[in-house]
């Protein structure tokens, strides 16, 4: 298997036949999770080690219930239960791992370009599960397939992500891959959160929500990463709500049949209106979802048998 193959570490040097892939195989998993018995021998006698050096409730779940229903052995590792607590080095760490075999490491890490430094450095295939500000591969996949469902394509659709843009992995994996498949991105945020050269992605770039939103068939809200400021970049949660806050005036801008993201953890009341998230435009839990069949698809891609069947 060509490296480029092994790993999946980010979206942008990722061929456009790869992603439709990705996206393809997962529709086979999306049905095999809704099945009354959700699980298929294709990684039995695989092991998949989760290793998470920052928090996590959706991607880690879901990596671990994707190794699950494919028939691998899935083993977390956090950083608090690691020796890295004692002051063992990343690279000692997964080269302690890696001599236990593993077949896939899914890792998780605050430094970006830490999962591409492993890559280079152990057999195993390495995932992406999000590297600081840099990107977030699996996220952009579900999210381009949660489209996918609900539009039924991606070409051709305005998708507007508003929100922390600096520190977002999301919306630089999304912007990647969207444009790549044939949609519009627009992005948007303060001032003081649009990062310089971000139109280099390919993306509109907009610091007023209003004009951003206006039409678009996908609105994407993003969390503010206050973990990751190191100052403050806008001077209130309330004020921030009142011009980037997702709510029922900026909804009416969109299509009438616009969707409604998030990627979570959501902070109810400041970028997103309850009400809205919860409503009947919302595919939030939709996107959770997703991620499963999603992580189901990379890990067989990775780990699986050349010429094997998913479902086998």
């Amino acid at each position: 298997m060509s490296a480029t193959h092994r790993h999946l570490l980010d979206i942008e040097k990722l061929e456009t036949q790869r992603i439709v892939q990705f996206l393809d195989t997962a529709e086979v998993f999306f049905d095999v999770s809704r099945r009354k018995i959700r699980k298929v021998p294709t990684l039995r006698g695989k092991t998949v080690i989760n290793l998470f050096f920052e928090a996590s409730t959706r991607t880690r779940t879901s990596f671990e219930i994707a190794g699950k229903r494919l028939s691998a052995d899935v083993v977390n590792v956090s950083s608090s239960g690691s020796s890295v607590s004692k002051g063992e080095t990343l690279l000692d760490t997964v080269k302690n791992l890696e001599a236990m075999q593993p077949d896939v490491i899914v890792m998780r890490h605050g430094s970006s370009g830490a999962p591409h430094f492993i890559a280079k450095r152990t057999r195993a295939s390495v995932v992406n599960a999000g590297d600081g500000t840099h990107e977030h591969p699996t996220q952009a996949l579900l999210d381009a397939f949660t489209i996918r469902r609900a539009k039924g394509r991606l070409a051709g659709l305005v998708v507007t992500i508003t929100g922390d843009l600096t520190h977002s992995r999301v919306a630089r994996s999304n912007a990647h891959l969207l444009t790549r498949l044939g949609a519009t991105v627009r992005v948007c945020g303060p001032r003081t959160m649009i990062p310089p050269g971000i139109e280099r992605l390919g993306v509109e770039v907009f610091d007023n929500f209003a004009r951003a939103a206006e039409g678009a068939d996908v609105l994407m809200m993003l969390r503010i990463q206050r973990e990751r400021m190191g100052e403050v970049l806008f001077p209130t949660a309330r004020e921030y709500s009142r011009h980037f806050g997702l709510n029922h005036k900026i909804l009416k801008l969109a299509q009438p049949d616009a969707i409604v993201m998030h990627p979570g953890p959501m902070n109810r009341g400041v970028e997103i209106d309850p009400e809205i998230a919860d409503g009947p435009q919302s595919v939030v839990l939709d996107q959770v979802e997703a991620g499963v069949a999603v992580r189901m698809a990379v890990l067989y891609l990775l780990a699986g048998e050349a010429g094997q069947s998913p479902l086998s």
